[in-house]
């Protein structure tokens, strides 16, 4: 397999891509990071398979994609890099795996075709970090629908990508099946390559998202870093039942009389904690937490009597009064970290809210992710 430049530098990627059929017209610009998971996230319809296909070649948009440094298209000077020419892997809805190779064969299959001085991943390091060492020698006939997703997101692993390109991988799975796949979809961001990833579940963006890039009907509504753009009040998501805020913490403390109860020591460490739940991480591990809007209160003093556990400092950055009343609360962390409240109209006038007011958010529950 020959692909254009196959020693990239880890740049960004940038795409700027228009495109007009019968009912549908797609006109986007997009600067993504070079490293991590870009979630795409979107109503169907919204044109984001659509622009995976344009990233990977197999449909054709007018305008410019570059992926760290190489230029994939270029209509302006007549650049145009065939799909198997570029340094890329792809995961679709359904898995696709050669019927009749095994396990083993299959993800061989696009390793064997990379130059061995281009390999950026071994088998072992895949196979790892899928969690599939125990497959090897089964037919694709013989595997769980999560099992052959797993083994389709190692194959693409091995081809050493430039980019990782995943269309709802999880869509043709049941509920059990996608709760076994997210764990290891979540380990990819450390596999080296940046991902982008294309669902319309907000759960999923939740617990993968890095960068968030929000569309509809062709274009790009908002994007920017996932917690950001989560906790935004002005969000399209901020109006969903499932709204939510992004947190980034350190597990610190087990409490010994309450088994799974755990402290979050939150941001870099100035004493602003959670308590959670559930947590079997070891002690210093990096986790993420899921707020909830609808399980945040405000307060303008303290609570001294109150049954729950978590009530942080936050002063409150903007309101934005649409179906519900959303509040972003900055809680006052030096990684700027942000919650989002969604309370009544009565609330807020009682209260006296505005922006720059110091209040106390109380926390009612949250979710722990990932690492």
């Amino acid at each position: 397999m020959t692909r254009v430049n196959e020693t990239p530098e880890p740049q960004a990627i940038e795409a700027s891509l228009r495109l007009s059929r019968s009912g549908f017209a797609l006109d986007v610009n997009l600067s993504l990071p070079g490293q991590g998971v870009t979630v795409l996230l979107g109503p169907s319809g919204c044109g984001k398979t659509t622009v995976l296909r344009c990233l990977a070649g197999l449909e054709r948009a007018q305008g410019r994609v570059r992926v760290a440094g190489l230029t994939w298209q270029d209509d302006e000077r007549g650049v145009h890099v065939p799909t198997h020419r570029r340094a890329l892997g792809m995961v679709f809805q359904e898995a696709s795996l050669f019927a009749h190779l095994s396990v083993k064969d299959n993800l061989l299959y696009g390793f064997r075709r990379i130059a061995a001085a281009q390999r950026r991943i071994q088998p072992d390091q895949a196979i790892g970090l899928l969690g599939i060492g125990h497959l090897m020698d089964r037919q694709p006939s013989g595997l769980s629908g999560g099992e052959r997703q797993r083994v389709a997101i190692a194959r693409a692993l091995l081809t050493s990508p430039a980019l990782l390109l995943m269309d709802e991988p999880l869509s043709a799975l049941d509920t059990a099946r996608k709760a076994e796949v997210l764990p290891y979809l979540a380990a990819l961001s450390n596999s080296g390559a940046p991902i982008v990833y294309v669902t319309h579940a907000l759960d999923e963006a939740a617990r993968l998202a890095d960068h968030l890039v929000l569309m509809r009907e062709g274009r790009i509504e908002l994007a920017g870093p996932a917690e950001e753009v989560m906790a935004r009040p002005d969000s399209p998501l901020a109006r969903f039942d499932d709204a939510s805020a992004i947190l980034h913490a350190t597990l610190v403390e087990r409490e010994p009389a309450e088994p799974g109860l755990a402290r979050l020591q939150l941001g870099t460490g100035d004493g602003s904690a959670l308590w959670v739940g559930g947590c079997t991480e070891p002690f210093g591990a990096r986790v993420r937490v899921r707020v909830l809007a609808r399980d945040v209160s405000v307060a303008l003093s303290r609570p001294m009597d109150s049954s729950i556990l978590n009530i942080l400092p936050a002063t409150v950055v903007a309101l934005h009064d649409e179906d519900a009343l959303s509040v972003m609360l900055r809680l006052g962390l030096a990684d700027g970290s942000a919650l989002l409240a969604r309370l009544t109209r009565r609330s807020v006038v009682a209260l006296g809210l505005r922006p720059g007011l110091a209040v106390h958010a109380q926390i009612k529950g949250a979710a722990l992710l990932r690492a």
